[in-house]
């Protein structure tokens, strides 16, 4: 969530309404406001998460303003400053606004302290990323055998954490049916193990992974098991710790209803911080 206030938002009105009135955004259609997130942010704004608010392009962009951490935000504004101001000169018009340098100086000041622009944002909805097609990649990955599997499972998780941005700190490596790699998400750490095995992921697996977290304190884990974890591994496990559970069938589901993955992610850490269990299902997560 970004810092900007009520305030801030009026502010960010009066700069982007001034062309064409209250609810719009500079001098962009529906398609060219589409076009700039995708092409400068990898959001799809178009989707129907940011119609919480209401539908019309400045509606849209105060929830995606809200929801954004303060780099994207920051990055967001400082596009929007950029677009104005080659309007503004290619239309030889006066700038209606007085002082609107210093306005939008304000704003990015306030959210680039201590904050770095966000390239994307994990859990918000990806320009691009054919959720559908994934699903039936997924899918059809259980007629392969094992070993083409694994490998065909590490690239759909190589393709779906690259396409949501993250940052690898290591390659994802495949050793038969268990893949592991690293990445960064919301400024934290995590080891990834994940696994396609016919039987269910069990208590020695999950302890396995979880003494690799032990050894660095600041590290958290991700356990990704397509066929999912036994409910008497889960119970003899105990706490979630800094291990979450995803299954197959949540990345599946999660997709259908156009979740990103950060988003799955983030939303698993959060209901484990509440609830204590490594394992909440995607469906109890309120997400969609």
């Amino acid at each position: 969530m970004s810092d900007l206030t009520t305030s801030d938002f009026r502010t960010l009105e009066q700069l982007i309404e001034c062309f064409r009135g209250r609810g719009y955004v500079l001098d962009f259609s529906d398609r060219t406001f589409a076009e700039f997130f995708e092409d400068e942010l990898n959001v799809d704004i178009d989707n129907s998460y940011f119609h919480e608010e209401g539908t019309s392009k400045g509606k849209r962009l105060r929830f995606f303003l809200k929801q954004a951490d303060n780099g994207l935000a920051s990055r967001a504004i400082h596009l929007l400053q950029r677009y104005r101001t080659e309007y503004l000169d290619e239309s030889s018009l006066e700038d209606p606004v007085k002082h609107s340098d210093q306005k939008f100086s304000r704003l990015l000041d306030k959210l680039s302290s201590g904050a770095s622009p966000s390239v994307i944002a994990h859990d918000l909805p990806l320009a691009g990323f054919d959720f559908k097609a994934e699903m039936k990649r997924l899918y059809s990955l259980r007629e392969l055998q094992p070993v083409p599997r694994g490998f065909a499972f590490e690239r759909f998780l190589h393709n779906a954490f690259e396409r949501s941005g993250f940052q690898a700190g290591s390659s994802f490596r495949n050793t038969g049916e268990q893949i592991d790699g690293s990445f960064k998400l919301e400024g934290e750490t995590y080891l990834l193990e994940a696994k396609w095995t016919e039987r269910l992921t069990n208590a020695s697996e999950l302890h396995s992974f979880n003494g690799k977290l032990e050894k660095a304190a600041w590290t958290r884990g991700v356990f990704i098991s397509y066929n999912g974890f036994s409910e008497e591994g889960l119970i003899a496990f105990g706490r979630a710790g800094r291990l979450v559970c995803v299954e197959g069938r949540d990345i599946y589901e999660s997709f259908k209803d156009h979740i990103p993955l950060g988003r799955l992610i983030s939303g698993k850490v959060r209901k484990a911080a509440e609830s204590g269990k490594p394992f909440v299902p995607y469906r109890e997560l309120s997400l969609s």
